[in-house]
């Protein structure tokens, strides 16, 4: 399929960028451009090395997915209620997404309208941090079901390869009421049940495709992916006690003229 260097590059632009506001699915887009690949089973690796991001947020927030299976007293994002909120997110963006595959897929996964992505995103976050919202919601046993489809909705624009799925769900979160670093947790949490069928969905169309030499190069691209998850999402709740999202903004659109202006088509 291709070498190993290139499995540890993609799996760390993916760990990296899966769950900061900067697009996962457009760095590996111009990742893969840079390395010079291309074609079916390309694309499906980048979706199915996410699996390693998603298990890096799963073990890390462990106690909140063990909740979800056993409820607790007091704690409303447990149990079916917490199940519920997770498929309140999760639905209108699963829906668009089943409908419009094939469209995003033929009409915006390159170069080009992921630069517009980028720059249109990091607008949103400035406008957003812009506002100084008073958040009413600071814990997750307080989410309610309007907040949870709230940031559903708007999880719809990551549809959009660039414009990150982590920053619609968290810019979404604060325009409905959350604290900031309540809607990174909760865009953490949200991305499990919506990365996993989006990856399952590409696994079902493409696993004829794959040889018994791919797979070591899919597991290199997953444990790294996995790693690199791990530290970015350290990383991005100990920013947040500091600093706003207005640095990733700066540099999305530092990186928009660049992929636009010279990145191969």
């Amino acid at each position: 399929m291709s070498d190993i260097f290139s499995a540890v590059i993609l799996g760390i632009v993916e760990g990296l960028t899966e769950f900061l506001p900067v697009s996962s699915t457009g760095h590996l887009i111009l990742a893969s451009s840079l390395l010079g690949l291309s074609g079916e089973k390309i694309d499906a690796f980048n979706v199915i090395i996410q699996l390693g991001a998603i298990l890096a947020v799963v073990v890390i927030y462990r106690e909140k997915f063990l909740g979800l299976l056993r409820p607790r007293p007091g704690d409303n994002f447990s149990g079916s209620r917490g199940l519920l909120l997770l498929l309140l997110t999760s639905f209108p963006a699963a829906l668009l997404g089943l409908l419009a595959n094939k469209q995003i897929e033929s009409l915006l996964f390159s170069p080009r309208p992921v630069a517009i992505s980028l720059a249109v995103g990091a607008i949103l976050i400035l406008i957003v941090e812009g506002r100084r919202l008073k958040p009413r919601v600071f814990d997750l046993r307080d989410m309610t079901p309007r907040l949870a489809l709230g940031v559903g909705l708007f999880q719809c624009l990551a549809l959009w390869p660039g414009f990150s799925r982590s920053a619609a769900t968290i810019m979404g979160g604060m325009l409905c009421g959350a604290d900031r670093r309540l809607a990174a947790e909760y865009s953490f949490l949200a991305a499990v049940p919506i990365m996993c069928a989006a990856t399952g969905y590409k696994l079902l169309k493409t696993w004829r495709l794959y040889a018994a030499d791919d797979l070591v190069f899919l597991a290199v691209g997953f444990a790294v992916a996995f790693v690199s998850a791990w530290l970015a999402v350290k990383f991005f709740i100990a920013l947040l006690q500091r600093f706003t999202l207005r640095p990733f903004a700066v540099y999305r659109l530092a990186l928009a003229p660049l992929v636009l202006f010279f990145w191969p088509s």
